[in-house]
Parts: structure tokens; sequence; C-alpha cells
């Protein structure tokens, strides 16, 4: 089997970001080393990058070889083969491609961009490439306008001209395909016969991945921000020009309008920044005004007092004749910036390609080590496989908003978000966020806001809770989001981001309360390094547990790596290995160990260990020979807190590991806490851990 794929389309706009994002992502989860490689790329003028391979190396963090990944620039290999040196420039691309192969597991080439007027020409420049490559193909087509007949006319003319050259087609991605056309795949795949019969794809047309920004349009017009550039990632979904009266031009406002309109009509300006401001009209994308003229000084004073939810407001020296007809030409890529854009890239690939069976076709090595990103993509593909409601109670954050949109469009999980049902809607269209699947509710405005509050108060009632004060509880968003877990309403919580530790986790330790085998509450991080991803724990929960609490954390640290696919083996750390020392910290783990052993006789266990022996085999030979664990252990248990956060953040800084958590372990629900300067990534992750730790608890609920 092949190194590589060479993906390919027919003509532009096929949606190769899109599926260049897929394949990366599939291919990240099974090879650790995986490298980006064009054979010609079309610069940027305004920062001198390719588009495409700066998204796939600044999204997934890959790694660029020094040369850069790429052979020729546009106009170098135009020139080569418009003075006759095509030859020469097949053979100046295998060479590049030949050291870019020494340095990785995995190339994923993609091919040119279909710039040039001569289409078939360089779809032809493709296939000798590939060809000369060695490469299986992935020919990526694009159906969009197209007819059924029509699309798998070009595809099998795209065939049929890539076998002429004996290139593996190892998939055909049928993509932008409008809805009732998805018997597409099964109608090639019965008409191709043969052993090397290559895969069929069809992924239907995402409307948001071809719609523009704000952000987009002021590039592309060369636009001047004159308000609002907070809104400016607002999705552009359609173009209003406004020219009649504004009781007339209000009728013609959809969802995502761009209202282009000359910038001396400060009435429409200002019908439409209310249209924001009123529920009975849609959420525009922003406005455009054209001929050079900007508002006047009270008009401009009145914008800037619209803090609450800004408009991004640009301004144009062209006409509006002129500049709607540039705008005819703009199409809305994937920034790297534009996470909901890359999530709706990847659940959409996700859902119409069957990546296992297309990545044992093309992975020669699979990889037995663990990278962060493989970590974190497994995390995904857990919580999807079977969807769990979590619930988040600072829903009017924008972190958690825009994790709420990436967690929708992936598929991860269910999600409740608690807060303003207004200020959520709101804050979401302003940031340009689909969060239409979440549940949105407003505590003291739910209708289980009684039922719980009277709930709380029976079970509280013994410590003092008056009703007053049960209802005063569930109006915080954290106590109703635990009360929602505790009735089965929700199956996990993520708070934090805004909220202290202790304040997430008290209304868990009051009612939810921790599992019968368990006497505490401890937490572990996912320290994800460059090749495994080891657990460490309690580093932010318990100060100084002793010997039993510490043998409970340890078997409740190795129940938790088995949930995230980590096999345990389990060092009980300390300032001594084996007899080498004595102490009363030593003695503790030497108890500690012998209770785990008892209560857990089937776990790899071993204790006292310094960390250098539990970690490195070398050293494991001398302090601890023939140990199932010295040298080898995944899980990390510490004697005390002070240790374990400063351990962990040692590691995480040194060893520029990902640290994924707190993760909360000994609870009868899963409930986990956030950073509060966690980034949404963290959110995602976050979110994702909690839906498998209930996943977890149902199977295990189900045995039971």
């Amino acid at each position: 089997m092949a190194k590589c794929l060479y993906l390919t389309t027919t003509e532009p706009r096929s949606g190769k970001s899109a599926v260049s994002l897929g394949l990366m992502q599939m291919l990240l989860r099974d090879v650790q080393n995986v490298g980006v490689f064009r054979p010609v790329i079309t610069v940027d003028p305004n920062d001198g990058k390719d588009y495409f391979s700066d998204l796939l190396i600044r999204n997934f963090g890959l790694e660029v070889p020094p040369g850069g990944c790429h052979a020729y620039t546009t106009f170098e290999a135009r020139d080569m083969i418009n003075a006759g040196r095509y030859g020469e420039f097949l053979d100046g691309v295998l060479v590049k491609f030949s050291e870019m192969q020494k340095r990785y597991d995995f190339v994923l080439t993609l091919g040119t961009d279909f710039s040039s007027k001569d289409i078939t020409f360089e779809f032809d420049v493709n296939a000798d490439i590939a060809a000369n490559l060695g490469c299986p193909v992935c020919i990526l087509i694009n159906a969009f306008g197209k007819s059924t007949a029509q699309t798998i006319s070009s595809t099998r003319q795209a065939m049929d001209a890539f076998y002429e050259k004996s290139v593996d087609i190892a998939a055909v991605i049928v993509n932008r395909v409008q809805e009732g056309d998805e018997t597409i795949a099964a109608d090639l795949a019965s008409s191709v016969c043969g052993e090397d019969c290559p895969l069929f794809y069809v992924i239907p047309e995402e409307p948001v991945l071809g719609k523009p920004t704000m952000e987009d349009v002021r590039k592309w017009l060369d636009a001047k921000v004159l308000f609002g550039e907070a809104g400016i990632k607002a999705r552009v979904d359609n173009h209003v020009i406004a020219a009649m009266q504004v009781h007339n031009f209000l009728s013609h406002v959809e969802p995502g309008s761009l209202i282009i309109t000359p910038g001396d009509r400060e009435d429409v300006l200002l019908a439409s920044l209310a249209t924001r401001l009123s529920r009975n009209y849609p959420p525009i994308a922003g406005i455009l005004l054209t001929g050079g003229i900007t508002p006047g000084e009270n008009v401009t004073r009145l914008m800037e007092g619209l803090t609450d939810r800004p408009t991004t407001v640009l301004g144009v020296r062209t006409n509006t004749f002129k500049t709607m007809d540039m705008l005819k030409d703009l199409y809305g890529r994937i920034e790297v910036d534009d996470q909901a854009k890359i999530a709706a890239a990847l659940a959409a690939f996700e859902r119409a390609v069957d990546q296992k069976r297309l990545a044992d076709r093309l992975i020669s090595r699979v990889s037995t080590k663990m990278t962060p990103r493989m970590f974190e993509f497994s995390l995904i593909q857990k919580a999807q496989a079977d969807k769990m409601r979590i619930v988040l109670p600072e829903g009017e954050g924008e972190r958690i908003l825009r994790a709420t949109d990436i967690l929708l469009r992936r598929g991860v999980a269910h999600i409740a978000l608690l807060g303003d049902e207004d200020v959520i809607r709101s804050r979401a269209a302003q940031y340009g966020l689909d969060i239409a699947g979440a549940r949105i509710l407003t505590p003291d405005k739910c209708d289980l806001f009684e039922e719980y509050s009277e709930t709380y108060y029976e079970l509280r009632k013994s410590k003092g809770v008056t009703p007053e004060l049960a209802r005063d509880a569930m109006c915080d968003p954290t106590f109703f989001g635990t009360m929602m877990v505790y009735k089965g309403d929700a199956d996990g919580m993520v708070s934090g981001s805004v909220t202290t530790t202790a304040a997430t986790i008290r209304p868990a330790f009051q009612f939810i309360k921790t599992k019968p085998n368990a006497s505490i509450v401890s937490s572990v991080f996912l320290m994800c390094l460059k090749d495994r991803v080891l657990v460490f724990g309690d580093c932010a929960v318990n100060p100084n547990p002793d010997a039993r609490q510490l043998a409970e954390i340890a078997i409740s640290s190795a129940d938790t790596a088995k949930v995230f696919g980590i096999e345990p083996r389990v060092a009980m750390l300390s300032y001594s290995t084996g007899s080498s020392g004595k102490g009363e910290q030593v003695e503790k783990v030497i108890q500690a160990t012998q209770i785990a052993r008892e209560l857990a006789p089937h776990l790899a266990i071993e204790g006292p260990l310094q960390y250098d022996a539990a970690i490195d085999p070398e050293v494991a030979k001398t302090k601890m020979p023939g140990s199932e664990v010295a040298g080898h252990a995944t899980v990390f248990i510490f004697p005390d807190l002070n240790t374990g956060n400063n351990t962990y953040k040692a590691v995480q800084r040194a060893a520029q590991a990902v640290a994924i958590g707190p993760v909360l372990q000994g609870l009868n629900k899963p409930v986990n806490d956030l950073s509060r300067g966690c980034t949404v990534p963290d959110i995602v992750n976050t979110v994702a851990i909690t839906a498998i730790q209930a996943q977890a608890e149902a199977k295990a609920k189900a045995k039971a």
C-alpha cells in the first residue's frame, strides 16, 4: 500500500479545502507524522502564503520542512512549461516530493488550483504529476449546478483520463451534491468493475462553507471598517441593495443579509441598524456603504453608542452598481480562524465518508504512538458514537457559544445552554454562530424551576435550607445545571469558564455526591505528550490525601484511563523507589499501594516509584528491575496536591505537552470544571470528555 495520496479536482470551487481538512484529520488519527505537499502553489500577494497548505499546516499544527512544502509557484511552473521544459518541471516536482517522503510517514499531496484559463491542460498536468509520483489519487468532482447525468459523465471522463496514465484511483468524492442526487455514488459504483474499484462517496452541498463573512467582503473590496469591528466574522447569506424607501426596503431583509446602500442614505443605515434591536426582524450580517460617503457626525455618534449588539458597517469608494458587480465573484473560503466553517467541513466529511475503509486502503503503516491531535480526534469520535446530553451553565459567554457551534456541527453532544435566551441568541447572531440545535433554558423562567427548587429543598432541608433559599439556589445556573444532571435531564455538566472551581463543583458535592465505592472526589489531567498520553492524578482537588484516599485516587485514575482507551499501568510516586528511602510520605505511598492492590488485585500497580523510574525504561532496569509498571507507567499518582499540581505544569511547559483537564472522578454523574483561561478547543475537549464519561456511566448502569 502507498504512503501518499494525491487529491485533485477537475475545476475550481470544488471544495478542495473542505475535503483536504477531512482527509488530513482522518490520516492523523492513525499516522503520527503526516506532511502536506503541493507541487504548484498560488501565492497570495498580501502575505506570500499558499492558502491550501497554510490552512492545513496551521489548523493541524503540521511541521513545515526547511524550504517549504511545495516545488514551484504558479508563475515558475508556467514559465517552465511555456519554455518547453515540461520534463524538467516534472523532475523538479518528483525531487521535492522524494524529500518529503523521507521526512514523513504519509504525504497528502494537493493538486493545482485550476487558476488558469485552460482547465483541460491543467487537469492533464495533475494526472502527469500523480503518475510520476506514484501516488494513488482521490478525484474530487464538483456537482454544484449540474444534473446527475452531467456529474456522472464528468466523473467517468476524469477516471478514464487517470486510468490512461496508469494511475491508481483510490477514491472518488462527488462534492457539493444537491438534495435528491445522493444516488450518484451507487450509480458510479455499479458501472465500474474490477478488483481495484475506487471507493465512491457523495458529500452534499454545505451552504455555510461557500458563504463569505464580513471580513471576506472587507478584504475582497478593500473596504474600510466604519463601525462594529466585533461583528466582522458574521456570515453573509444574501445581498440586499437598498435603493427604495425604508418601509419598502425592510420587507426585503432576510437572515444574514448584507445591506448595500449609498453612504448618504442615513435613513437606510439607521433602519438596518434598528433591525438588530428588534425581535420582529432577522439578524443582518452587516451594512456596506458605497460611493465613498460616510455618515454625518451625529449619526456616527449614534452608531458608536450601540455597543450591546454591534453591526459591522463597511465603506467603499466604488458606486453601488460596480460594488455589486464585484461582489458577484466573491466566494467564501475556509479561514484557519473560522472554527465554525472548519467544524462544518469536518462534520460533512465524517457523515459522508467511510473513513476506516478509506484509511485501510491508503495507510501502509499504522503508528502505535498517540499524538495530542490523535487523542483529541479520538475523543470527538468516541463522543460522536453515542451522543450524550451536556449542559453548559455559562451559556451567555462568547467562548461557550463558539464551542457550542462547533460541538453541534461535529455532532459531539446534545447541548443545553443556560442563561437569558434573548441574550444568548443575540450574541450568537452577532458572532455569526449557528446554535439552532441547542436547548436554551432560562432557569427562573423554565418549567422545571419549581420542581428543581422543591427537589433541592427536600435534599438539603436537614442542612437548614428553606424553600426560599432553595428557589434562590436554583436561580444560579450552576446549581440549576447540576440539578439537571441529578434529575436525569442532562447526562453531564461542564462549567468554570467564568466560574471558580469551588462554585462549579460545590452543588455536585451537595447532591450528586460520590459513587458508593468512593469516599472522595478526585481529578486527573490527561497529559498529551509528543508521542503518548499519560494520566496524572490528583493535581487539582485533594491537598493531602491519606493512604486509603490515595489508593482510591489510584483506582479511580486507572478506571478513567480505561474509559479513554489508555491501558492503565499505575505508578505510585514518591521521592523513593522501592525501599531506597524512608520517611512518613514514603510510608504513606507504601500503604496506599498495598490498599490499592487489595481493592483491585487485577490492577498493574507499583510503588513507591520515583518519576524517572516510572517513565524511563533504562532507569527502571536499574532501580526496579523486572517490574511490569516501572519504565512503562501510564498513570502517575502523586502523593499530594503540591507535588501533582507543580509537576503537571512543569511537564506541560517543559515538554510542550497538551494538558486536558482537570477531569473529575468519583462522582455519581460527570461534572467537569474548566479553567477560567480556557480556550474554545479546551471547552470542546472537555465536553467530549464529559460525554465519554457519561457513556461509561450509562454502560455501567446497564450492566448493573
